[in-house]
């Protein structure tokens, strides 16, 4: 399959230092297979071969977000009273979701999602991994799996109970309960919802906020926080102090300084 071919699956649009990427199978809810999986890889690459992206926004085409894994890709239904071969679950796990997921959080850049309707399965799940995510009034959140035996994966089972709590997370996961934006908002899943006609221009604002913001205190910041879950207020104390000794160093730092004290705007280099 030619490269071309791949990334037909998702489209790719730079403005300005934000990298915007669209999920874009929408007559299947943008629903995953194996082609658009190895095209977001080659998108994603791409985006961090360019020093001068500082934000990714990710969303999807069409009426959906995302609806998960394509079951016709994975079509294990019984054929002439014959049971079709089984499908190895955990290996399409392993080799595509865990890695966008583990990508995300590594990310060198702070992620957006923009929820722009339904986010299904680990289409929900892949927002949820974002640093900010934005949905449209009309979006949901479904965390589909036990209606077909299985459990959240994508990181669901990670960043449910972080988000909304344990009693939330289990409701949500046991009973795969649409739960609409504002109420997603509401509990916390979320950071915004608005009006769908004004998503992107809403998360393009977003975006572009955190492009300009020097880059090097985004990463300690997002990584820091990520990893406040894990450690001890012992251990969290030393990491900040041992990411403000970095920050207090970086050319961006002095630069904030001065523009402060000079009352001008800025210029970030990323040093």
């Amino acid at each position: 399959m030619s490269e071309d071919t791949k990334r037909s699956t998702i489209l790719y649009n730079k403005i300005g230092k934000v990298a915007v990427v669209t999920l874009n199978r929408p007559d299947k809810l943008n629903s995953f297979n194996e082609t658009m999986h190895q095209a977001l890889v080659l998108t994603l690459d791409m985006i961090d071969a360019d020093d001068s992206i500082r934000c990714l926004l990710l969303t999807g085409s069409g009426r959906g977000f995302c609806a998960g894994q394509d079951l016709g890709d994975r079509n294990v239904s019984s054929k002439d009273g014959k049971s079709a071969e089984k499908t190895d679950l955990g290996k399409t796990v392993g080799t595509y979701y865990n890695p966008l997921i583990k990508r995300l959080h590594a990310s060198k850049i702070p992620t957006i999602c923009a929820v722009n309707g339904v986010a299904a399965g680990a289409g929900a799940n892949i927002a949820l991994a974002c640093d900010i995510v934005i949905a449209a009034s009309t979006a949901k959140f479904v965390e589909v799996f036990s209606n077909i035996g299985l459990l959240p994966d994508s990181g669901g089972t990670y960043h449910l109970p972080r988000h909304i709590g344990l009693a939330r997370a289990l409701g949500l996961s046991l009973l795969a309960t649409p739960l609409e934006a504002k109420k997603a908002k509401k509990w916390g899943l979320i950071w915004d919802v608005c009006d769908g006609a004004k998503l992107m221009d809403e998360a393009m604002k977003l975006a572009e906020n955190l492009a300009a913001k020097p880059p090097i205190g985004l990463t300690l910041n997002r990584a820091a926080i990520r990893a406040s879950f894990n450690n001890t207020i012992d251990e969290q104390l030393e990491l900040e102090r041992l990411s403000m000794q970095k920050a207090g160093f970086t050319d961006d730092y002095a630069e904030a300084v001065s523009a402060f004290m000079e009352k001008r705007k800025p210029t970030f280099t990323g040093k």
